[in-house]
């Protein structure tokens, strides 16, 4: 599913026009893209979880030139989803 998908089908659920609600959309994306990028978790209830994941730094192995290399630690994006979503996808419901 796209976001295009996404939209078509909350604009055919609401009656809003596609419009606004890929408006809606995109400010929702931004809004979950700025907490991240602040270091803020954003947490929805029944849905799930964005948060951040720390990776420490590492040694690791470039094998066609037989030379380590260390790559630094930081941050990266995850999605945790609520247990009641995923028994639903793990249910097949």
């Amino acid at each position: 599913m796209t976001k295009a998908d996404i939209v078509n089908e909350i604009a055919k659920s609401t009656g809003v026009e596609k419009v606004q609600v890929q408006q809606i959309v995109e400010a929702f994306m931004e809004s979950i893209k700025g907490s991240l990028t602040s270091n803020n978790n954003v947490y929805l209830r029944g849905f799930g979880s964005f948060i951040i994941k720390k990776r420490a730094q590492k040694v690791a192995r470039n094998i066609s030139k037989n030379t380590t290399i260390t790559i630094p630690a930081h941050n990266i994006p995850a999605f945790k989803p609520s247990k009641s979503f995923a028994a639903k996808v793990k249910g097949g419901k």
